[in-house]
């Protein structure tokens, strides 16, 4: 059996850990610490099994109707995935030449350098060069959780002969977004690209969407999985939409308590990043490591993030919680201080 030499080479994708304990304080995956919709229950609830009989819906008609109106775009404008991860997937899959480059910022979603070694072709840090053919710009960023204006956003895409996907995961937590570029008429290289698994408290279900030019929307169906929506997924998330009050609801208290966790660690004498997400990245007090810290927490069943490459091993990403998840958090910190 013969392994194709760029999967030989490949460095996977290592996602955050999930314990399997429920016993556990778990700030480590950027999930959401409320629950989703009520709505959501009700349609698991009500669910017809003669549905799973059948095949879903493949062009996850009600669902883009819904975005749209959400968004105030058109359905043709708007793919769905399973997963925001298959739409940078496929974004590789469609918009990428076997000569081409695939460039991202630097630190960020660790994955985009992952698609360009399986895409088979060379990933570019914080440079766009002649070839390259898509950019993936995180907005905010993971994991400094960093905001670039829409303005500036614009004007490197008008200068862009290639893709400029957006990744707004962390949108709804944010002052300001980029959805705007990606709805407009004159828009011609821009994707938006969004996730339920932050803002919705959808991780589990595996759904994202993205917003832009119908051309390149429609290059997207092309190679997309016949079925790749399952019917379920495709319920669930029109209830979540239609329930967008009980989201945002949920993200003030995030933002809220955001605030909170970044003054608190800043009295402890960490150095905190401004963060427009559902975390904070942030570096230890003086005279401790963020892979101390990191096990020391962890011994604790407190589950944080953090990277061994060299550009973000000194910080720590810490999904926001509860306030309860968090008090304990920092009386944790407070007990390893010591």
């Amino acid at each position: 059996m013969m392994i194709a030499k760029s999967v030989r080479r490949l460095e996977g994708y290592v996602p955050g850990e999930q314990p399997k304990a429920r016993n556990v304080v778990k700030l480590n995956t950027n999930e959401n610490p409320y629950p989703p919709s009520p709505k959501c229950a009700e349609v698991l609830a009500g669910f017809d099994l003669d549905f799973l009989r059948r095949y879903p819906d493949p062009d996850c008609t009600e669902l883009r109707k819904a975005l749209a109106k959400l968004h105030k775009t058109v359905p043709e404008r708007i793919f769905v995935g399973n997963g925001s991860d298959e739409i940078l997937a496929l974004c590789a899959r469609a918009f990428v030449e076997n000569d081409e480059t695939i460039a991202s910022l630097d630190p960020s979603y660790s994955l985009y350098k992952t698609l360009a070694a399986i895409r088979d072709v060379p990933w570019r840090g914080n440079e766009i060069d002649g070839k390259t053919a898509l950019f993936l710009w995180t907005n905010p960023n993971a994991p400094t959780g960093t905001l670039v204006d829409k303005e500036f956003v614009a004007r490197t895409a008008k200068n862009f002969k290639g893709v400029m996907l957006v990744d707004e995961a962390y949108a709804d937590f944010a002052c300001a977004n980029c959805m705007e570029l990606a709805t407009a008429r004159d828009n011609r290289n821009i994707i938006v690209m969004r996730t339920f698994s932050k803002s919705f408290s959808l991780a589990g279900l595996r759904v994202g969407y993205c917003v832009g030019p119908k051309e390149l929307i429609d290059a997207l169906v092309k190679v997309k999985d016949s079925y790749n929506v399952d019917a379920i997924a495709q319920r669930v998330a029109l209830a979540a939409v239609k329930d967008a009050k009980w989201m945002r609801a949920n993200v003030k208290k995030v933002v809220a308590e955001r605030k909170r966790t970044a003054k608190r660690l800043e009295a402890m004498g960490w150095s905190v990043v401004p963060s427009e997400s559902n975390f904070v990245f942030a570096k230890p007090l003086a005279g401790k490591k963020a892979e101390e810290i990191f096990k020391a927490l962890r011994a604790r069943n407190i589950f944080v993030r953090w990277w061994v490459a060299k550009n973000v091993r000194e910080f720590l990403r810490i999904t926001i919680g509860t306030p309860a998840q968090m008090d304990a958090l920092f009386a944790a910190l407070e007990e390893i201080a010591r």
